[in-house]
């Protein structure tokens, strides 16, 4: 595994349903939860899984062997995060040294779930779990609910909208220092207020990312970025410039981004 990189499909309305069911849980706390963890999409514009890579998970899985030469990669200390396609050259300089142990020491996609936890969630390893996230957003949601259900006492905080549980269990006991709990809070009541994003505009604005067309993020809401994105396509496309998200622009987007469907 070197690129990454895959069909990177958006989440679907049948893929949300499925887990949103097995949890019985009510949208606005599923979408919070993905809004928090992932800033509402799984994977980066060059169609790769989001990752964070932990230094200090990879020291612990190679009992701190390459800790003097590579403090950068791996290291008591949690820290030296890049951020998004960064987080790869970070990866890239682990495998080098210890494919699986960078792979396990490594959170992917929508629910950022932590490499070692794979053969706990069903998966063969951490490879197989990445070669499913690397498809569609529906896989890596369904990590999230392998993840969820694994715990019973975060899956019963999570119907319980005990949100500094859910944090607590989901970021680990550090969890207060990123206000997890406290996002998780502020995002629910809003999608309670407001309504949930939108999936066909998620999947508009991640096709339009693919495509260069900078929506300004994938977040389901249709703001000033995604309409001067759109109005961008359109043109580029010969469509009717609108600024709206018609069948029509809709039908000429998935056809533009193979394979994405």
């Amino acid at each position: 595994m070197t690129t990454f990189s895959g069909n990177a499909a958006p989440l679907t309305r049948d893929g949300f349903d499925k887990v949103r069911s097995a949890l019985a849980a009510d949208a606005e706390s599923l979408w919070a939860l993905m809004t928090v963890e992932t800033s509402g999409f799984g994977f980066l514009p060059d169609r790769r899984p989001k990752i964070l890579f932990e230094r200090h998970i990879f020291h612990k899985r190679t009992g701190g062997r390459f800790s003097t030469q590579f403090p950068d990669i791996s290291s008591r200390i949690p820290g030296n995060y890049k951020g998004g396609e960064a987080e790869y050259q970070r990866i890239a300089m682990a495998m080098k040294l210890d494919p699986r142990a960078a792979l396990d020491s490594t959170s992917w996609g929508f629910g950022q779930i932590m490499g070692f936890n794979a053969a706990r969630l069903g998966y063969a390893n951490a490879e197989d779990m990445v070669n499913r996230f690397r498809v569609d957003e529906d896989q890596q949601l369904e990590g999230a609910l392998r993840f969820i259900q694994a715990y019973p006492a975060l899956e019963k905080a999570f119907a319980a909208k005990n949100w500094s549980k859910v944090a607590f269990f989901y970021n680990g006991a550090a969890y207060a220092r990123n206000e997890y709990d406290k996002k998780l809070d502020r995002y629910y009541t809003l999608y309670k207020a407001k309504g949930t994003p939108s999936i066909d505009v998620r999947m508009a604005q991640a096709l339009l990312t693919y495509l260069g067309y900078s929506p300004r993020g994938v977040d389901g809401l249709i703001g000033d970025g995604t309409q001067t994105a759109l109005i961008a396509f359109q043109k580029a496309h010969g469509l009717p410039v609108t600024a709206a998200l018609d069948d029509h622009t809709m039908d000429e987007l998935q056809r533009a981004v193979p394979a994405v469907h």
